[in-house]
């Protein structure tokens, strides 16, 4: 990523516990009260429960580095038929605006599939998405919401949509996504996965069912069943925060099934990091290590799908 200013409040200024009730509630284990009850005494010095729930909420204007209208970039919407999931998928596809049109293996771009955490495809994985077109790949980012209406364009909206959807179905969905992309006019047909939180475990995931997946980087996201771990072919490039109890507890496991399988993998640990420490929108953001991850993850990218 480029380099930028980080959010005006970083996790260090929190107490850890707070950190944690948050943590909870943006993964559905509590609710929003239950965050502001747990959070009410921490609130000291003129603050309040509901303005620490404000200062870790997502900002995307500010955070936000490649505008919809740039002019390096084509973005558009379009929807691709799932006939195991709920039939028909939408999402945001970004090219570079200088990419040729036909494509082919020695022609088209890279092909990479990003997938969005537990709130649908809200603003900062559209960035996300144009970050990789200015990068050189053609970017395809699928809205799990969409057969719900859609990324509602609030985050507590989204995150209640989201725990209505029938995971098996939204599952085909994002299988769907990666088979169509690779057809994408203007690719190279090498596809990776990028994902983040539900959508980390969604690439690990997506590793066990896709044979065409090439590169695959889960940003702190669970381990897939393991017993599905020997059919992955892609390179595999976990990331994962330093303090994230939930996720890292499946590491161990996983670890041990991809060297069994003979999987080419290399697993990050951040110090210091919390979970969600790539998101560049909230103060669990940490500049230094999503830098890293994400020179790591196009290095990995452009080794397994270019040429």
């Amino acid at each position: 990523m480029t380099d930028r200013e980080t959010p005006r409040r970083t996790a260090a200024d929190f107490d850890p516990e707070v950190l944690k009730l948050f943590d909870k509630y943006v993964h559905g284990a509590i609710d929003r009260r239950g965050f502001l009850d747990g959070a009410a005494k921490f609130a000291v010095g003129g603050s309040t429960a509901a303005g620490l729930l404000a200062a870790l909420s997502p900002n995307f204007a500010s955070a936000q580095q490649v505008p919809r209208t740039d002019p390096r970039i084509k973005a558009e919407t379009v929807e691709f038929p799932s006939p195991q999931g709920y039939g028909t998928g939408r999402g945001y596809l970004v090219r570079p605006a200088s990419a040729p049109p036909a494509g082919g293996t020695t022609t088209g771009l890279p092909l990479v599939l990003v997938v969005h955490e537990n709130r649908g495809l809200n603003p900062h994985i559209e960035d996300i998405a144009r970050r990789l077109a200015l990068d050189n790949f053609i970017a395809f980012a699928p809205d799990a919401l969409f057969p719900l209406g859609g990324y509602p364009g609030d985050e507590d909206k989204a995150r209640d949509l989201f725990a209505r959807l029938d995971q098996a179905k939204t599952r085909e969905d994002m299988v769907a996504a990666g088979a169509w992309l690779t057809g994408v006019p203007g690719g190279n047909g090498k596809l990776g996965a990028v994902g983040f939180c539900w959508g980390g475990s969604t690439v690990n995931t997506l590793a066990t069912r896709l044979p065409e997946l090439r590169a695959a980087v889960p940003f702190y996201g669970a381990a897939p069943a393991l017993d599905q771990v020997a059919k992955i072919k892609a390179a595999v490039l976990p990331m994962f925060a330093d303090e994230d109890e939930r996720i890292n507890a499946t590491w161990p496991a996983y670890d041990a099934a991809l060297k069994a399988a003979g999987v080419r993998y290399a697993a990050f640990r951040y110090p210091g990091t919390q979970h969600g420490f790539n998101n560049d929108t909230t103060p669990r953001y940490d500049a230094n290590a999503a830098r890293l991850a994400w020179q790591r993850t196009l290095a990995l990218f452009n080794q397994e799908l270019r040429g």
